[in-house]
């Protein structure tokens, strides 16, 4: 038997095997971006004009705006973006491209919304939005290859250097809303010119303060209307408008706040945590499209531990992925309770290797789900699991898995009921447990898309939430199967497996075979033998 002093998975790296020369799961470790909020403002230019005060306005609807759920009216910031440490060598290189040949036709152009935070914050945006003074037949006529996409808020997507870069238009953002005659009730503030006037309109629309941030790279001032700064610094998500009011305009906000809040380690204000439990039910107004695309973004680019907390939470979880809302209802755990489990532990291995910038594709995180499930129906041999786990980094080939992880004398992580301590089955026994594992991960892919299932998922605990919301569609749950199927009893086959050690991001985000595999035992095995064990 062989003793591992250090991670299995660096051990195992030395094993000379000749079919895996180069067997590695453990690169150097990924570093991610650390979390930075400003301490203090940079030189602060308080514009003289104000949003008018409730006694200045013309009503109720008035005030509802401007006081930003707070007593007071925001005053209007402009500030210098050097200061910041906002710099334009920053700026995504097709972006900065869309920006230069609108702004060579004469036109106002500014980068709106989250990426101005993230830059803020130091950290990578996952995407550059672009808001501009010319129509978007305009945009559409300057580029080669653009189109208008939607109805209700339509945007432009420009192809540029093989990505989409997305660009909105002052002349559309008065989008026909539920909100629309609140914004027209509302008096321009006094002494302001019109640009000033397009940009704090445009502003009043933005879902979070954090969110209503704009950044004209060309005169280096980032425009805050919302008091934006102020809730980055105290790390605070709060709607722009009262909670209720803008997630009853836009129900998607919910997730979003949920989203943006775990992503930046963000709090979330009392009154728009309040609104998102009394509202939570809405988001099953969305169609399903949408709120797998949120979902998406919650557990495929880096936040995925933080996400799953609060969407528990919020009750949000309960209704969305109630399988997973069962577990933790089960397992005792309380709505803000800081503990972990093997679902929030696989995830969180999941987060350290990915980033906004770098996301997986969805297929990764919908194969953690189903073998966690299939774990918590039936606790694991914990060798079974690290041996399962190497037949599908490796293509099937059990031989090689089982002759690996019979070699691994480490302690499992013990903290886990899912993972029984090692029973020194043999090899035959161990190739059956495989093998009835796999088969029970596919079980649980089905049950996660039976409407009937899910909906009976919380039956034991009725004051919960729940729904009978199938999220995962047809195609997402095809692939997942497929990701699977190499685990069987054929033989005479060829093994196909990931070469190398470094993770390609790209391949990984468009879901190729392989570069899943390899990513998803990486993950399996770093959650069943952590290299630094928890000792609680």
């Amino acid at each position: 038997m062989l003793h591992f002093t250090q991670s299995p998975f660096m051990a195992i790296a030395t094993l000379k095997f000749a079919c895996k020369p180069n067997f590695l799961l453990r690169p150097a470790p990924f570093q991610c971006i650390r979390k930075l909020v400003p301490k203090s403002l940079p030189t602060v230019e308080v514009e003289e004009c104000r949003g008018s005060t409730p006694e200045q306005g013309k009503g109720t609807s008035e005030k509802l705006i401007l006081e930003n759920n707070n007593s007071k009216v925001q005053a209007w910031k402009k500030l210098n973006s050097k200061e910041l440490g906002l710099r334009n060598s920053m700026i995504a290189v097709p972006t900065k491209k869309v920006l230069n040949v609108l702004k060579k036709k004469g036109h106002d152009v500014y980068l709106v919304g989250g990426c101005v935070r993230d830059l803020i914050l130091k950290q990578t945006p996952k995407d550059f939005d672009i808001i501009t003074s010319a129509d978007l037949k305009e945009v559409r006529k300057t580029f080669s290859w653009c189109e208008i996409v939607g109805k209700r808020f339509p945007i432009c997507h420009v192809h540029m250097d093989g990505t989409i870069v997305e660009v909105s238009s002052f002349n559309t953002a008065r989008c026909k809303s539920s909100m629309h005659f609140i914004y027209d009730d509302i008096e321009a503030p006094n002494d302001c010119d019109k640009e000033d006037y397009l940009r704090w309109r445009n502003c009043l629309k933005r879902d979070f303060t954090i969110n209503g941030l704009m950044f004209d790279p060309y005169a280096r001032i980032v425009y805050d209307y919302m008091g934006g700064m102020e809730d980055i610094i105290k790390a605070k998500v709060r709607t722009v408008v009262p909670a209720a009011t803008s997630f009853r305009e836009d129900c998607a906000r919910i997730l979003r706040a949920i989203r943006v809040a775990a992503r930046l380690g963000f709090s979330i204000s009392r009154e728009t945590a309040q609104s998102v439990k009394n509202l939570s039910y809405s988001v099953l107004r969305l169609d399903k499209g949408r709120l797998w695309m949120e979902i998406n973004y919650m557990l495929a680019y880096g936040s995925g531990e933080a996400s799953l907390r609060l969407l528990w939470r919020f009750g949000l979880l309960d209704i969305l992925l109630p399988f997973q809302a069962a577990y933790f209802v089960c397992g005792g755990f309380r709505r803000r309770d800081k503990r972990t489990n093997l679902l929030l532990s696989f995830f969180s291995n999941v987060d350290k290797l990915l980033a906004p910038n770098r996301p997986c594709h969805s297929s990764l995180w919908v194969a953690i789900l189903a073998l966690h499930k299939a774990l918590s129906d039936k606790p694991r041999d914990s060798s079974v699991v690290a041996a399962f786990s190497l037949a599908l980094h490796n293509g099937g080939n059990l031989s090689e898995a089982i002759n690996i992880a019979r070699r691994i004398n480490k302690a499992h992580d013990a903290r886990f009921p899912e993972l029984l301590d090692p029973s020194g089955l043999d090899e035959e026994n161990l190739e059956a447990e495989i093998l009835d594992l796999a088969e029970s991960v596919k079980g649980s892919l089905l049950q996660m898309t039976d409407r009937h299932l899910v909906s009976g998922a919380m039956a034991d605990y009725p004051q919960a939430p729940h729904s009978n919301l199938v999220l995962i569609p047809l195609s997402m749950f095809l692939k997942a199967l497929n990701f699977f199927d190499c685990v069987n009893v054929s033989t005479g086959k060829n093994y196909l497996s990931k070469q190398g050690r470094q993770i390609d991001y790209e391949s990984l985000a468009r879901g190729d075979l392989l570069e899943v595999r390899h990513v998803f035992a990486r993950i399996v095995f770093d959650t069943v033998y952590p290299l630094h064990p928890n000792k609680d």
